[in-house]
């Protein structure tokens, strides 16, 4: 079985650093691998067409960078998605869409093994983290299982409402604010800036380090880790591939256009 290094980092209580790709296209965690800096990659499958040879190919390429891999999972497929990303080598789940005690054991029991001592829901695959025939159903399984690092959007109004108790469930690892989505939850679509919203980011965060989970912030540039780093945060993701392309594509493209016409 791989050794999780995302679950070592946090094991060791060091920070992380990952990225964002919404690309299938294996050779793009390749180049993240080269780059040195990261720990992990975060495919957000839930906004990305994909199907279930990309998460073999994704899983595969992981290996080859020497990354972790998170996957973030849609609410109506948790326990699909989870079974089938870590059987491809996926070493982390994100659970979007959380609003209830109830909905974060769900999240733990698509992750971790049906066995006494565990909550879990997860039986024996014959799938890439195994060795297809080789460790499937081993202890070495279920403890591979333990180390899945799970983390779960706080992101809704009635997750933030109940945020003491959702985020006492035993087996959580991580805990991500996701603004946009809580702006529109209270009624303040396309204000990730409000008043409200901050103040929930800041109670989610203070919340998680009281219970012991590492809180995670989503960067837009560097510069914005500064105040979270003071706030006791360690972990980070940052950049979007569709975000860089388009970015690079609409500067430069002005740029040309305006040179080409003499403007």
């Amino acid at each position: 079985m791989r050794p999780n290094l995302f679950r070592q980092k946090l094991a060791a209580g060091e920070p992380t650093l990952g990225t964002h790709i919404l690309s299938a296209w294996p050779t793009l965690v390749e180049l993240v691998g080269r780059t040195g800096h990261y720990d992990y990659i975060e495919f957000t499958a839930e906004y990305a067409p994909f199907n279930l040879h990309d998460l073999d190919n994704l899983g595969r390429a992981f290996e080859v960078a020497g990354l972790a891999g998170m996957i973030k999972a849609e609410q109506s497929e948790w326990m699909h998605q989870a079974m089938r990303a870590i059987g491809a080598g996926f070493q982390s789940m994100l659970f979007a869409d959380v609003r209830t005690v109830e909905d974060a054991r769900a999240c733990v029991q698509a992750v971790r093994a049906e066995t006494p001592g565990r909550t879990g829901l997860m039986g024996v695959g014959m799938r890439r983290d195994v060795g297809v025939v080789i460790e499937g159903g081993s202890p070495a399984y279920v403890q591979a299982l333990d180390e899945v690092v799970i983390a779960i959007m706080v992101e809704k109004r009635q997750c933030v409402e109940d945020i003491e108790n959702i985020l006492s469930v035993p087996g959580l690892d991580m805990v991500q604010f996701g603004p946009v989505d809580y702006a529109m939850s209270i009624g303040e679509a396309g204000n990730a800036r409000h008043p409200d919203v901050q103040k929930a980011e800041r109670l989610t965060i203070e919340t998680a380090l009281k219970k012991g989970l590492h809180p995670r912030v989503e960067l837009g540039n560097p510069d914005m880790a500064a105040k979270y780093i003071e706030m006791g945060v360690k972990h980070f993701c940052i950049g979007w591939d569709v975000g860089i392309l388009y970015g690079w594509w609409k500067e430069n493209g002005a740029k040309l256009r305006g040179t080409v016409e003499g403007r």
